[in-house]
């Protein structure tokens, strides 16, 4: 099926969503980046935005209900994590019993039409856009933070360098059980010595 690639790309964005949100502790749910400044969401509120924003999207772009609402009755980061990838594992498995007939069909976008296929690529990148945000916020409460797509800062820096992916968990039932209990991530190296970016400033003349 031509777009099956979607399906394995919604399958890993789902993953990545919910390991940014194990990075967090509780107590940065009401951190924002500008405190007294609504123009930010919050963290609690990037993870309410993430849970509604898809919830809507699915069921009104794209047919898809999981018939359940879409934030938990305790928004603990822990409960918006379990909501989250119960909910988002439905979504994948009816996303996977579709044809290429439904993914071709137009829908309405907003106030115009556009396929599934279309629909669907602009919720993975509105999806990865947020958590961005978020991965921003981990770094600015200092935070560690694993790989996402590839290495980071506390990997290793560089995939040039051959800085390694390291990942929180191996795979997303060892991050619900390991979270449930408290968390054990892998283990990070952090720096390396080397430049985490192509041209760091301090080096510029």
């Amino acid at each position: 099926m031509r777009y099956e690639f979607l399906v394995e790309t919604y399958e890993t964005e789902r993953v990545k969503v919910v390991s940014v949100w194990s990075e967090f502790k509780e107590q940065d749910l009401p951190f924002r980046l500008r405190q007294g400044d609504p123009r930010g969401r919050s963290v609690r509120e990037q993870m309410v935005h993430q849970c509604v924003s898809e919830d809507l999207w699915f069921r009104t772009m794209l047919g898809i209900d999981v018939g359940a609402p879409p934030l938990p009755t305790q928004e603990s980061r822990l409960e918006f994590v379990k909501r989250y990838a119960e909910d988002s594992g439905k979504r994948l498995a009816a996303l996977r019993a579709k044809d290429e007939d439904w993914w071709e069909e137009d829908t309405t976008f907003f106030d115009v039409k556009r396929s599934r296929a279309w629909v669907m690529t602009r919720r993975l990148t509105h999806t990865s856009h947020h958590r961005g945000q978020q991965m921003a916020m981990l770094r600015m409460l200092g935070r560690d933070i694993h790989s996402n797509y590839g290495p980071t800062a506390d990997t290793g820096g560089l995939m040039q360098n051959h800085a390694p992916t390291i990942y929180a968990y191996s795979s997303l039932d060892a991050l619900l059980r390991s979270e449930a209990t408290g968390g054990a991530k892998a283990s990070l190296p952090h720096s390396s010595g080397k430049a985490v970016s192509e041209r760091p400033d301090a080096h510029r003349a």
